[in-house]
């Protein structure tokens, strides 16, 4: 044991003077390394310091160079664009008493359905009706028409679209005891189910524009099967539905119960069929009146607001707002009470007619509005622009109505038994309606005839504009706005049994135009149908058309909304292109 131990001390240190010899040698070397390379040159460095400098120095420059051409030059590739995300806010008059779109009245109720719920049809941007839940429809002759749905629609639960929610919703409509909006339209037609995605439609009549009346809100039925139709307006499920369209219902706020002030907030459908909405939430700001919307606008608590009226649309900061004009298939009109003896008489109507300058009453409307003369809007039937409009002359409507008996005496027309020619004009609380009452007030006066005009303000509880004014035909002139959305069919409007008929227009030749034009699929023959129709209407003068009406939109500059390509038919149908809305815009690299 002593020796292995004495051999292994030895061993030790053997091995140790071996370590610090080559440690000795290697900090030599390390030494004589570094004041070679590194003393030995500093004198060097120090001469050549000034170049290095200026070397250091042009690299710099060059590097900001290059990093001001890249700012300099960023618009070339880069540019500013709308990105997906965020929240768009738009202002809308209520009420908001229900979210189902079969008690859907009012401008945000009717608004809410179209974002919430979806339809067999709707409009495209080109103002077409295109396929929604429809894939296809079929005309299987008398009266039947068959429409295959598409199945890959999902309710916002998650359950299938079928025919049967499209049955049961049509049953809703037609059910007196349901009090749908829609009733009147839907209470003869009959729906059944063909098989999980076909639904056959058998109508009482023949009806060439059935296709538009396709574009009702879809309600789920395995949701509503057990509520009684009766009570399906008060039902939780008016204020809390669940649809199948591009946005689904995440609140209804009551924000102040005094002013009817609300909003609907929305998210987006991340399962829609049609795909995904660019925008995360729509939230759609329900307010009582125009001066309440135009200070949401003006404090900038939204960022659009939909149907403006002149007023309104005039005091916006164009800087601040795109303001988008759009002709919509409206128009608005003077309707004489053809029951009324004074306007029994067609030379006083077409007096009237002639006193009236509608170019004058179209540059105070805002949009400069297109000219209507006919009972129809233009475009929706085709070689209608060959008829001319009536002329203004004022001269020529005063020998009218001398020679309808109604001469001038101490400036004001009367009869031949001392009666004055005063007129009742009435209209709905519309600041263009109201300015359009009082031009044609100031208009007909100038040829002698006193004018009454009266404003009735739909929001009073004292005064039912529909009840009173309307159905009882109180009013010799009324100023109003007449609906015709997607076809020319004015029916209800002109036809001696028509529900609209507001004139009270009777007439034969009229009637049978306007009966065939809708029992026939021929467009070639329906447009003949519909322009003899309009030949007649202006012979017997029973309305005068003022203007076309015109759907304004303002809307910030950050955001993207309506195109300017884009045909709006109606101002609750202006989302057709909605998918595509945003609300932010970024920086975005440019495509080549």
């Amino acid at each position: 044991m002593d020796e292995k131990s004495g051999w292994k001390k030895f061993e030790l240190k053997k091995r140790s003077r071996k370590i610090k010899t080559h440690a000795r040698r290697l900090e030599k070397a390390t030494t004589k390394h570094a004041h070679r390379f590194l003393v030995k040159k500093w004198d060097k460095i120090q001469e050549v310091r000034l170049h290095i400098f200026f070397w250091l120095a042009g690299v710099g420059i060059l590097i900001a160079i290059v990093g001001v051409q890249m700012i300099w030059f960023q618009k070339s590739y880069v540019t500013t664009a709308s990105v997906p995300g965020g929240t768009y806010a738009e202002a809308i008059k209520g009420p908001v008493q229900s979210l189902n779109p079969l008690f859907a009245k009012s401008p945000a109720e009717l608004s809410a359905s179209r974002l919430l719920f979806s339809s067999l049809y709707s409009f495209d941007s080109s103002g077409h009706l295109r396929g929604d839940l429809a894939t296809a429809i079929r005309d299987e002759g008398d009266k039947v028409f068959t429409v295959k749905l598409r199945n890959d629609a999902r309710w916002h639960d998650g359950k299938p679209v079928t025919a049967d929610d499209v049955v049961f919703t049509v049953d809703l409509m037609r059910n007196s005891s349901t009090h749908a909006v829609m009733y009147s339209s839907w209470q003869r037609i009959v729906a059944d189910k063909v098989d999980k995605n076909t639904v056959k439609f058998t109508l009482p009549a023949t009806y060439a524009a059935f296709q538009q009346a396709l574009t009702f809100g879809v309600l789920p039925k395995h949701i509503l099967k057990d509520v009684k139709p009766s009570t399906l307006q008060e039902s939780s499920y008016s204020t809390n539905p669940i649809g199948s369209g591009p946005f689904k219902l995440r609140l209804l706020q009551v924000v102040s119960e005094t002013t009817d002030r609300k909003i609907v907030h929305m998210d987006a459908n991340t399962d829609y069929y049609a795909g995904r909405p660019k925008l995360d939430k729509f939230l759609l700001q329900v307010y009582r009146d125009s001066d309440s919307i135009e200070r949401a606008l003006i404090t900038g608590e939204v960022n659009g607001a939909s149907d403006l009226n002149s007023e309104v649309a005039s005091r916006l900061h164009t800087d601040r707002y795109n303001i988008v004009t759009k002709p919509v298939n409206s128009g608005v009109y003077a309707i004489f009470n053809n029951m009324q003896e004074t306007l029994k008489d067609v030379k006083v109507r077409k007096a009237l007619r002639e006193a009236t300058n509608t170019a004058e009453i179209r540059e105070k409307i805002y949009g400069n509005p297109p000219e209507l003369y006919l009972p129809f809007v233009a475009r929706l039937v085709p070689s209608s622009g060959d008829y001319v409009a009536p002329d203004w002359n004022t001269l020529h409507a005063a020998m009218e109505l001398d020679e309808a008996g109604y001469k001038i005496k101490n400036g004001v027309r009367m009869d031949k038994n001392g009666q004055e020619l005063k007129l009742r004009l009435v209209t709905r609380k519309n600041s263009d309606f109201e300015n359009v009452a009082k031009m044609l007030a100031s208009q007909w006066r100038r040829v002698g005839v006193q004018v009454d005009v009266r404003v009735i303000d739909t929001n009073d509880p004292t005064q039912n504009y529909s009840t009173d004014i309307v159905k009882q035909h109180n009013y010799d002139v009324l100023v109003d706005e007449m609906v015709m959305g997607g076809d020319p069919d004015v029916y209800t409007y002109w036809h001696t049994k028509g529900n609209l008929n507001l004139a009270g227009y009777s007439s034969e030749l009229s009637d049978d135009d306007l009966a065939s034009a809708r029992t026939t699929s021929d467009e070639v023959l329906r447009n003949a149908k519909y322009l003899a129709f309009a030949k007649h209407w202006i012979a017997d003068a029973p309305a005068i058309g003022l203007y076309q009406s015109v759907f304004v939109y303002a809307h910030t500059k950050s955001t993207r909304t309506i195109e300017p390509d884009e045909v709006i038919v109606s101002p609750d149908k202006h989302y057709s292109n909605v998918l595509y809305w945003t609300s932010n815009k970024g920086s975005v690299y440019k495509t080549p």
